[in-house]
């Protein structure tokens, strides 16, 4: 019923369909997939439906991965168990839709895609790990809770990009409320609804990102990274990846001589 896989868009753009549905998920770096004419920008907080038999074109950055869920549309038999479940699913795959995942959907789908590189040949995890976004995905759609911009008033993809482009700089509460033209307080309150996360969590969510992008896919060194991350010191980086990423710079770096 469902299989998926890491991998790599190329930088160059192809186009194609297929007969299945299909959730292109972020997990590094950033991508564009449009969607039967509809595009749309792919980074570590986007998930992207693809319905059956829709022509989508995709191309990615030089750092990009992705997570590939299909999901088949002539499986499982009408007579099984799972239908139920699965027939509440497929109402995700009506249209082509994007859906802006929350900290703890992005923290599922950032741990998916960890097991997925620790046991690559153990496809019986990978089924069970994809059909866990899957249904986290579709209970959030079908809930409600996939996220309207323009109900909250502010975008938290609209304060990533203010984030990335002033990096290497302090960023404050107050210059991100300034962004979204509101007040600190309303801003706290509405930010957090939208995200799921304080602001202050999500700009250290943005700096870490980056920082282990940069240290996985380029050779600059660790203080140069945490000065271009904006992170006061080469201890402070260290010490942020051990605590909310369960990792070092030292790891990300051998990861990426060992690949």
């Amino acid at each position: 019923m469902v299989n998926a896989k890491l991998l790599k868009l190329p930088i160059a753009a192809h186009r194609h369909r297929h007969e299945h549905h299909q959730i292109v998920v972020g997990v590094r770096g950033e991508a564009e997939l449009s969607v039967d004419g509809t595009g749309a920008l792919l980074d570590t907080w986007q998930a992207i439906f693809v319905p059956t038999e829709a022509r989508h074109d995709y191309c990615g950055n030089a750092g990009n991965h992705v997570l590939v869920i299909n999901l088949d549309p002539l499986a499982p038999a009408i007579n099984t168990p799972a239908h139920a479940d699965y027939e509440r699913m497929m109402r995700v795959f009506e249209k082509p839709r994007t859906l802006h995942m929350d900290s703890r959907l992005q923290s599922l789908v950032q741990f998916t895609a960890s097991e997925f590189n620790r046991a690559p040949e153990n496809t019986t995890l990978q089924q069970h790990l994809a059909a866990s976004v899957l249904y986290c995905m579709a209970d959030r759609i079908a809930g409600g809770q996939a996220l309207s911009s323009n109900r909250h008033g502010v975008s938290p993809e609209a304060i990533r990009s203010f984030i990335l482009n002033n990096l290497h700089r302090k960023i404050t509460v107050e210059d991100m409320a300034g962004k979204a033209c509101l007040s600190v307080s309303r801003f706290h309150e509405v930010f957090r609804e939208a995200a799921g996360i304080t602001p202050h969590q999500f700009l250290l969510h943005t700096r870490l990102d980056q920082a282990a992008q940069l240290l996985a896919t380029t050779s600059l060194t660790v203080s140069e990274i945490s000065y271009r991350t904006g992170f006061s010191s080469q201890s402070a980086l260290t010490n942020a990846l051990r605590k909310y990423k369960g990792t070092t710079p030292s790891r990300l770096q051998a990861g990426k001589r060992a690949a």
